[in-house]
């Protein structure tokens, strides 16, 4: 009978719709996941920031935009699950690179995989530090200073180490509202009553050192033999703050291998280049079992470091950073969020990420110098313009303030 299909038809016609409304989700889901993953693998990528090592430029909670464009995509050069560090052993392609609009330069902050990790490159975990050494050049540090064959590069603006803060009378402190705002991150006691420690940036150490009750601000270098076996090459009685020289390898660039270079060169030729080689005698050593006495490199190397100078384990601690392990550029911050608020920083919220321009500044000695000398030459009295060639003034003028026995404010916070 007619009005006995009717039930039944709709039945059919409901399922059909059902079906078809998930085969549409999941078609619509599949779709999105392929476009997402072409364009995280050809286009750009987004990391997170999870330590403090580029502070106080790069925040802990900070959310990058980082773009494969700008050096040339990398192709994969494994296969395994996406976005994942799961891969299938055994399969790999060579390094392949597209050609980008710019090249890599000084000051860059640069994503990239972890070069002494094992295992395909692209699956290394992700690591972001700034460029400071570039293919070819000779870099040192000297008391805290890094050196470009021989030129000081002065320490970025936004960058922070830490610095010794001389005080004219043990009771005045920063106070702690004010710490932030001058771009102090930390300050710690040391054993002398009238000496500290400071984390800060180059503007907190030019505006310390202009606070009346501040007799000197100076670079807080490290002095510790235990450095020497952690540094790159070990063994050399280098420290983070007193390091190298060390020549920097170019594509194409042919070096002499002596006995003193081995150890800087060996792990570049055997990891990132992929050749057997060892050292036969102090002056002959064999590549791929063919002696010889010079090697031309394949690939151009990057020296790097983080901001946070002090707080990061960086091309000091492990060595160069390889061409193809290089992933892309950090251009912008798109989100961020204060975990010890636990809320946004929606003044962060896509702000772009300073590169070269960082080191367009004077180093802060110099400028703390020149202000000195100004000074002595404005025809001031005889009373010491505290080191800054400003009269000295009440301690209420710089917002500090003077306490009969309270500690000095302190966060052992570290990171790498």
């Amino acid at each position: 009978m007619p009005s006995s299909d009717r039930p039944h038809r709709d039945t059919d016609e409901d399922a059909a719709s059902e079906k078809g409304e998930l085969r549409q989700w999941g078609e619509a889901f599949i779709v999105a996941f392929i476009v997402v993953v072409i364009v995280r693998t050809l286009f750009f990528d987004l990391f997170r920031i999870p330590t403090p090592s580029m502070e106080e430029n790069l925040l802990v909670g900070d959310y990058l935009f980082v773009s494969k464009l700008h050096y040339g995509t990398r192709l994969p050069m494994s296969v395994g699950v996406p976005f994942t560090s799961i891969y299938v052993p055994g399969v790999s392609f060579p390094y392949t690179r597209l050609s980008g609009f710019s090249s890599v330069q000084r000051g860059d902050p640069i994503v990239f995989n972890f070069p002494p990790k094992q295992g395909p490159v692209d699956r290394k975990v992700h690591y972001i530090k700034r460029v400071i050494g570039m293919p070819g050049e000779n870099l040192s540090v000297r008391d805290k200073v890094v050196h470009i064959g021989g030129r000081p590069l002065p320490l970025g603006r936004g960058m922070q180490q830490y610095w010794r803060v001389t005080k004219s009378d043990e009771r005045y402190q920063i106070p702690r509202a004010r710490m932030q705002q001058i771009g102090v991150s930390e300050v710690k006691p040391t054993q002398s009553a009238t000496t500290v420690r400071v984390l800060g940036t180059p503007a907190a150490a030019r505006r310390l050192h202009d606070f009346s009750w501040v007799e000197s601000v100076e670079p807080f270098v490290v002095q510790n033999s235990n450095y020497s076996d952690l540094m790159y090459p070990s063994g050399r009685g280098y420290t983070p703050d007193n390091y190298g020289p060390v020549h920097i390898p170019a594509r194409g660039e042919t070096v002499t291998l002596t006995d003193a270079n081995w150890p800087v060169y060996k792990p570049v030729i055997v990891r990132y280049e992929g050749r057997d080689a060892r050292q036969m005698t102090d002056s002959t050593f064999a590549i791929e079992g063919e002696r010889t006495t010079s090697y031309t490199f394949r690939q151009d190397y990057y020296f790097v470091m983080g901001d946070n100078r002090d707080n990061s384990e960086d091309s000091r601690f492990w060595g160069f950073v390889p061409m193809d392990h290089v992933v892309g550029k950090a251009i912008i911050t798109y989100f961020s969020w204060d975990y010890e608020r636990w809320m946004p920083r929606f003044y962060r919220i896509f702000n772009p990420i300073e590169d070269g321009e960082l080191f367009r500044e004077q180093t802060v000695t110099q400028q703390i110098s020149d202000s000195t000398t100004a000074g002595l030459r404005s025809g001031d009295r005889a009373v010491r313009p505290d080191a800054t060639g400003l009269r000295a003034r009440r301690p209420a003028e710089d917002g500090s303030r003077r306490l009969a026995s309270a500690p000095l404010p302190t966060n052992d916070r570290d990171g790498p």
